[in-house]
């Protein structure tokens, strides 16, 4: 049985490692948004501090901490549009071997509009479209997966550390470049749209993929607007949100009510930071619930655990969404499902946005550990 393969294209804005740029990027994307990023690294470092772990990972990274190598994989979209040897791309300046190993990385997967591309696009490798509908596991079906899909980048990028894998690989994931993917995709893993997906037929009905073959996918959630019963009317000039949208940026920013999102983005920033700080210290030093893994299963096995475990999620985060005027939209060479998701009257009286928030909480609060755990068995 054949694969579907669909291409994604970046989500979000991305945040710049300033002290290492040369020159600004224009806006990426990216699972989580630079903040829920930040977060899971923040929380791994401060568990890491210390230790021999720790040591290894700042050799390896030239000193740079996980919570400023969790944006790298997304940052790398800058390179897209006009490719890494366009002079005007920008470069980390101050860590001359890594920005070398990370062009090399973004030669050898450049994007693609190729599904059966012998050389996959980076962009693959931050999620998988498991079929939210009917309810299944990661191996259950063939839908929305690949050979390239974060279930299947996690142990590659775990290989190369441990070397399994040599760096001289295709892919030109050397060990640096791994440590700073598996930064970035443990907190993309813990996203629920970046595993789980809804298919929809020519009707705009939610469908089976793997009996309808012409089913077309909600994008992670791109190609869909998102309409909330506790906001507040839209003024002019102010667009939807997107569903995907949402999940990156206004359920991680919730985390923090004491600040108003209705800020600029830089004053935003600033004013959640210290409160960033007290959040990562508070998640880093109490233990999350339900983190480890059971102790049968190796650490290659764990994206595919960390997949099934977030597909319920994933299905609820749709589940709790009425879709309505769902059509076919030709973007660009292909066809995707677009339309409207609409916050149902909610079962349990609880708000789709607070109940998205506690779940980015927790599964933040999980990534954190999973990464500092995952390194430390691995290094």
């Amino acid at each position: 049985m054949s694969r579907i393969l669909r291409i994604k294209f970046p989500r979000g804005p991305s945040l710049l490692l300033g002290f290492l740029f040369t020159v600004q990027v224009a806006a990426t994307a990216q699972a989580y948004g630079p903040l829920g990023h930040e977060i899971v690294g923040a929380i791994a470092d401060e568990r890491q501090a210390g230790t021999p772990t720790a040591a290894k990972i700042a050799l390896l990274l030239d000193g740079i901490s996980l919570e400023k190598a969790s944006l790298m994989a997304d940052e790398i979209k800058g390179w897209d549009q006009n490719g890494v040897d366009d002079p005007r791309s920008f470069h980390y300046s101050a860590r001359r071997n890594i920005d070398k190993q990370l062009r090399d990385f973004w030669r050898a997967n450049q994007p693609t509009h190729d599904a059966n591309s012998p050389a996959p696009s980076h962009h693959w490798f931050h999620y998988t479209d498991v079929p939210v509908m009917p309810a299944q596991r990661y191996r259950d079906g063939y839908a929305g997966r690949s050979k390239w899909d974060i279930v299947h980048m996690i142990p590659f990028c775990i290989d190369v550390l441990q070397g399994r894998v040599a760096e001289q690989n295709e892919r030109k994931i050397t060990k640096p470049v791994a440590l700073i993917l598996l930064a970035h995709y443990v907190a993309d893993i813990h996203q629920p749209l970046h595993v789980g997906a809804a298919y929809f037929d020519a009707e705009g009905r939610a469908t089976d993929p793997d009996k309808d073959k012409s089913a077309l996918a909600d994008e992670g959630g791109n190609t869909f607007t998102l309409e909330l019963r506790d906001e507040p009317p839209r003024r002019r000039g102010i667009r939807k949100k997107k569903f995907h949208g949402f999940w990156d940026y206004d359920a991680v920013n919730a985390l923090f009510p004491q600040v108003l999102g209705t800020l600029p983005k830089k004053e935003l920033e600033v004013q959640i930071d210290p409160h960033k700080q007290q959040l990562v210290h508070d998640m880093a030093t109490h233990e999350p619930r339900n983190w480890k893994m059971p102790p049968n299963i190796s650490i290659n096995g764990c994206a595919e655990i960390w997949a099934d475990e977030i597909l319920p999620i994933a299905r609820e985060a749709h589940a709790r969404l009425e879709f309505r005027n769902v059509k076919a939209l030709l973007d660009g060479d292909r066809v995707v499902a677009t339309g409207e998701a609409i916050e149902k009257p909610p079962p349990d009286q609880t708000l789709y946005r607070t109940w998205a928030t506690g779940v980015v909480r927790d599964e933040l609060h999980k990534a954190g550990w999973r990464l500092a755990d995952l390194l430390e068995k691995i290094l």
